[in-house]
């Protein structure tokens, strides 16, 4: 067993080299990564956030060791990736974003093929039981090419476990699937999780995270800008909204100094943002009244896991 944690990032850089142009012109080199240091716990759901070009790509590239970094240290389940780079490669899988195995292979030769790569004897391999995990014992015989899209990402979970990792990393994996398909996925790594693998997901469903995961890193412009508890981020929140349904249709929206902003409907609907350390609903509901709106319905919302996102980077997940 390793020490604690399943993943330890320390001060990890990346800088891309210097581009040439087709004019001539040399560009700066991209910092991808400035300085990164984090840890995945062991046997936790762990999710990588951050918008369109922050770095997560990078990040997971290098775990993989498909990208060198410039500097900062990694370990994989206790494996240095630099001093140890076989056992640090054996302890993860990585689910990438494309569909990566050859079409005209069965997903039993997907699997078999696989298994081969990392030197895994015949009689070692674990293909029908993943096939079984994977619900494609069914497609065992079929080319991967006519597989539905649910259905080669999940035969890319199965591919990524051919080795028995006990870390297994997952890119946007349900990027393009269906909801039916997607809560599928959910299912089976929440049972692969179950049976104590640690988990590290990046997706642009915030939903999806702030249901599965048990901590969240989020990463902006290649900086580590959060890390904590998923319970704990949400609650980073300061602002909450009411809702309010007027008994007779308004004029314009209600303004007050206290609100960091209203919008009406253009009937009988308000909606109050309010910053939670200021105010309470009770208090917004007041100022309402005071102002000679009858209130007909009430619905108040708590922040969830996209006010935090956008709070902290400004601007949407990709």
């Amino acid at each position: 067993m390793p020490a604690e944690p399943a993943i330890r990032i320390d001060n990890l850089a990346k800088r891309y080299a210097p581009a040439k142009g087709a004019n001539g012109t040399v560009t700066d080199g991209k910092l991808a990564l400035g300085g990164v240091s984090f840890d995945v716990p062991e046997g936790s759901i762990f999710g990588l956030l951050g918008p369109n070009g922050a770095g997560k790509s990078t990040l997971i590239n290098i775990l993989a060791g498909l990208v060198n970094k410039t500097s900062g240290s990694v370990d994989i389940w206790g494996f240095d990736i630099d001093r140890d780079r076989r056992n640090a490669s054996r302890s993860i899988g990585i689910v990438p974003q494309e569909i990566v195995f050859d079409p005209f292979f069965t997903p039993f030769e997907v699997l078999e093929n696989q298994a081969g790569f990392y030197g895994i004897a015949a009689k070692l391999r674990r293909s029908e039981e993943l096939l079984e995990a994977v619900r494609l014992a069914d497609k065992r015989n079929a080319y991967a090419r006519t597989l539905s899209g649910g259905m080669k990402r999940r035969l890319l979970v199965a591919k990524a476990m051919v080795h028995s990792p006990p870390i297994l990393v997952l890119d946007e994996p349900t990027a393009g699937v269906d909801v039916d398909l997607r809560r599928q996925l959910w299912e089976l790594v929440s049972e692969l999780n179950r049976e104590g693998v640690t988990v590290v997901l990046t997706t642009h469903y915030l939903e999806e995270a702030e249901e599965l995961c048990d901590r969240i890193a989020i990463i902006n412009h290649g900086q580590l800008i959060a890390n904590k508890p998923t319970r704990e981020l949400v609650d980073m929140a300061r602002e909450k909204i009411v809702a309010v349904t007027a008994a007779a249709d308004l004029t314009a929206a209600p303004a007050h100094e206290a609100f960091v902003r209203a919008t009406w409907d253009g009937a009988r609907g308000v909606e109050v943002t309010y910053d939670k350390d200021r105010l309470s609903a009770g208090q917004v509901l007041g100022i309402l009244q005071d102002q000679g709106l009858v209130i007909e319905d009430v619905i108040t919302r708590e922040a969830d896991l996209e006010d935090v996102f956008v709070q902290l980077t400004g601007g949407g997940v990709d």
